[in-house]
Order: C-alpha cells, then sequence, then structure tokens
C-alpha cells in the first residue's frame, strides 16, 4: 500500500504534463496543404486600402482571391467592375453605397460577416468610416474598374 501511495504523486504529475504542455505539433505535408500564415502575409500599402493578393491576379484570366484592409475615413468614389466579385467582411464595417452621386452618408453599414456580391458594370462606392475594415475578395481577372461620378 505504502508503495501505491508513492506511485499516485508521481502518475498525476505525469498526466498533468501531457495535459498541460502542448506537444510539438507537426507542420502540414507541402504535398497535401499549402498554407500561409498571417505573419507571412504581404501586404502592398495603398492610400486608401492595403492589398494583400492570395491566390491569382486580378489583371490576369483566371480566379484571384484577395485581402483588402481599408484605412479609416477612407472612401471610393463612384466605379463599377466588369466582372462579378464576392466580398465577405472579415473585420469592422464596410459602407456601401450605389449610384453615380457621391454621398458617404447615405451608405449602408456591412458589419464583419457580412457576404456582398458586386454585380458587373453597376455602380457603387464604398469604404470604412471611424474604424479600419478588412475584406476577403474572390473574382475572376482580369477585372477593370470603371471611374462614375456624376459630374
Amino acid at each position: 500500500m505504502s508503495s501505491l501511495r508513492r506511485l499516485i504523486p508521481s502518475a498525476l504529475a505525469t498526466a498533468t504534463i501531457f495535459l498541460f504542455v502542448p506537444g510539438r505539433a507537426a507542420e502540414p505535408d507541402p504535398k497535401a496543404v499549402s498554407y500561409t500564415l498571417p505573419d507571412k502575409i504581404q501586404w502592398k500599402k495603398g492610400s486608401n486600402t492595403d492589398t494583400a493578393v492570395l491566390q491569382g491576379d486580378p489583371s490576369k484570366p483566371g480566379i484571384y482571391i484577395q485581402l483588402l484592409r481599408w484605412h479609416p475615413h477612407s472612401m471610393s468614389r463612384p466605379h463599377s467592375h466588369n466582372m462579378e466579385r464576392y466580398i465577405t467582411v472579415v473585420s469592422g464595417t464596410w459602407w456601401v453605397g450605389t449610384g453615380t452621386k457621391y454621398d458617404p452618408d447615405s451608405t449602408f453599414p456591412m458589419p464583419a460577416g457580412s457576404y456582398i456580391v458586386d454585380r458587373p458594370n453597376e455602380i457603387h462606392y464604398d469604404g470604412a468610416k471611424d474604424q479600419e475594415c478588412v475584406l476577403y475578395m474572390v473574382g475572376i481577372g482580369p477585372v477593370m474598374t470603371t471611374a462614375a461620378e456624376a459630374k
């Protein structure tokens, strides 16, 4: 019985180590999974938005996937795109307006989790108001943007 009493504390200590000390995780096989960790995503800085192309190229034929980080107090002017673009708001609130008259006060809030489709050749404008906003965008290239502001 005394050897059992000595064994129980060491068994509990060993179990605690296995529960609370993480094991070394194995990296996924690159033949099976391709990934980019957040600190390795290459952002291109811009005056209104920063962009990171995750897949493809919006200026070339084929699918592209990108992240857009709208800076606070930044909005696009009325414009359209020649191709559909599929957008999910990852963080913040994205503000969207339609038509050729630029009126940021009339934009509609799209909070994080919203899903939006930019229809081809339809005029809209968008951006961030008082906080940063991050979008996840998927489209088919080549995508062209055409200014469409009312004079």
